[in-house]
């Protein structure tokens, strides 16, 4: 079994987040914000440019890999654009992506848009999105808006693990840039005559998160083996990162506001963009106690045999 992302996915992630940086980087997220009727000419085109709706993760385990590149890459930046939700499309539907809902109060971070959206339940109900209106300022509400849906059939079991991991792999690459802001100023920042990185409370700190991310990356990593592999444990392997992935943001957040302190949460710092643009993907479609409840509830017969005892039986 190998977990890791081949070379061209690396690349390709790569490729990915200098164009976004060259398109503006962290001000592309500040203009959407403010202007939010931009967001589909601003930042589809780049990705567009680069291939990325070309990308057919359910029938390639390359171009699978290369999608969750190009998430982790998009999340670095902190797009608020549904990228991952625009790759798990269903390919027997008519749709331009596709977004996984609760049972109830159903929503999406895709509020204001223009495409043509499928929304499936963890039980394979699938419907389309017939209204997705953005009554909110994206200031407040984070392009996340309530979803009208007219129900189509129950053939979406196999839509479901796809549209939960991918979204995963941006929270992960929000992860990542958190990391390197906070490391970056507890480097430059200084008390009591050294820098902040010197004290040994702040580097137990540092730790801490990062064991965080890199567990969640090995599971996000063999969670994509697992649907490349087309294992019957897919969908539970998926729940069981977004389980880890909300546990981590927990845990590099706080670290890194706690670390920045009340500047943290000014929008004069990337972390508060980068924070506050996290909030959708660790609620929706449901939060901790909820992804929980539903992993306790698959994996209570079976288990969750994990990449460890899949590692040993290979």
């Amino acid at each position: 079994m190998n977990i890791d992302l081949s070379p061209e996915a690396l690349a390709y992630g790569e490729l990915v987040g200098k164009a976004l940086e060259a398109a503006g980087g962290d001000e592309l997220l500040q203009t959407v914000e403010r202007e939010p009727e931009r967001r589909e000419g601003l930042l589809s085109p780049v990705l567009g440019e680069l291939g990325a709706w070309d990308l057919d993760p359910r029938g390639n385990d390359d171009e699978l890999e290369a999608a969750a590149a190009l998430c982790r890459a998009v999340g670095r930046w902190a797009v608020a654009y549904p990228v991952a939700e625009r790759l798990s499309r269903s390919n027997t539907l008519e749709c331009d992506g596709l977004v996984v809902v609760g049972d109830a109060a159903p929503a999406a971070a895709i509020g204001g848009s223009d495409l043509r959206w499928a929304a499936v339940t963890l039980d394979g109900r699938r419907s389309l999105v017939t209204d997705c209106p953005l009554v909110e300022s994206p200031r407040t509400s984070a392009f996340v808006a309530r979803l009208a849906l007219q129900p189509l059939d129950v053939d979406g079991a196999g839509d479901v693990a796809l549209g939960l991991l991918l979204p995963c792999w941006t929270l992960l690459g929000m992860l990542d840039r958190a990391l390197d802001l906070v490391r970056a100023y507890v480097v430059q920042r200084e008390q009591f005559g050294q820098p902040l990185a010197s004290f040994q409370g702040v580097q137990f700190q540092l730790t801490e998160a990062e064991v965080e991310r890199v567990g969640l990356e090995e599971l996000a990593k063999y969670a994509l083996w697992s649907l490349e592999s087309d294992s019957p444990a897919s969908l539970t392997d998926a729940l069981a990162v977004r389980l880890a992935a909300i546990e981590a943001a927990d845990v590099v957040f706080r670290v890194a506001h706690q670390l920045h302190g009340a500047i943290g949460f000014c929008d004069e710092t990337t972390l508060s963009w980068v924070s506050r643009y996290s909030g959708p993907l660790r609620r929706l479609p449901f939060g901790l106690s909820g992804t929980l409840h539903q992993l306790s509830l698959r994996a209570r017969h079976d288990g969750l045999p994990g990449i460890f005892s899949a590692a040993e039986g290979q």
